[in-house]
């Protein structure tokens, strides 16, 4: 493990993080001494350039980080010094050894986040998992680079769900994410950035504000201000 001083954030690089394909290369950004949750935040697909510092995920940790909850990123297998070689589907056991590898950590609750390929793969490893209280899909995808997502499963997953999407994401058409919101299970939100792409770009902020007012209501209503 190596830990790095950047401002009032500590770094860590993570040693022990193993899934079912080797090693997955990692980092966490401490939290507070006295932090209610971890939370764990995923990437978008490999084979699009997606890694733990992407930067919606960067922004994403910020955003749970500014609770003083400890955020641990991945790379998926094959995706930077991160062993194994890419699947497509048996990323999710990736996001499992994750989230193990937090409750083991710190044996506190956890919240999830994933944007695009890693909103698909994680939803479907956490939902139903006691240890895992709230969810959050980013980018959620559908129809991406010739690849379909279905997210039938949702209808049984009881966790508190948000939702937030591109009014112009051109893997997550309007009309379709709304379907699969739809057809969640509740709680569930679903929040539209007007005018943004599958990327959000310049469009954070907002993501950010909807990420941190869902935490707000829902886990830790105390901090709100």
């Amino acid at each position: 493990m190596t830990t790095i001083f950047s401002g009032s954030a500590v770094l860590r690089t993570i040693d022990d993080l193993r899934g079912p394909a080797g090693k997955l290369e990692a980092i966490l950004n401490a939290g507070a001494r006295d932090a209610p949750y971890t939370a764990l935040v995923c990437h978008p697909h490999p084979l699009g350039g997606g890694t733990m510092h992407n930067k919606v995920v960067y922004h994403t940790m910020k955003t749970l980080q500014s609770f003083g909850l400890p955020v641990l990123r991945f790379n998926f297998r094959g995706t930077g010094l991160s062993e194994g070689e890419h699947d497509g589907h048996d990323e999710i056991a990736d996001v499992r050894a994750a989230v193990d590898w937090l409750e083991h950590e710190f044996r506190l609750p956890i919240l999830f986040a994933g944007f695009s390929f890693g909103a698909a793969m994680g939803l479907r490893a956490c939902c139903g998992d006691e240890g895992v209280k709230g969810l959050i899909g980013l980018g959620l995808p559908v129809h991406a680079e010739g690849r379909d997502y279905e997210y039938r499963f949702l209808s049984s997953c009881p966790q508190p769900k948000l939702f937030i999407s591109g009014a112009r994401d051109q893997y997550g058409p309007k009309a379709k994410v709304e379907a699969v919101f739809g057809a969640a299970k509740q709680p569930a939100e679903l929040v539209w950035i007007d005018d943004a792409d599958h990327f959000f770009a310049g469009k954070l902020e907002q993501v950010q504000l909807a990420i941190r007012n869902w935490v707000q209501a829902n886990f830790l209503p105390a901090s709100a201000s």
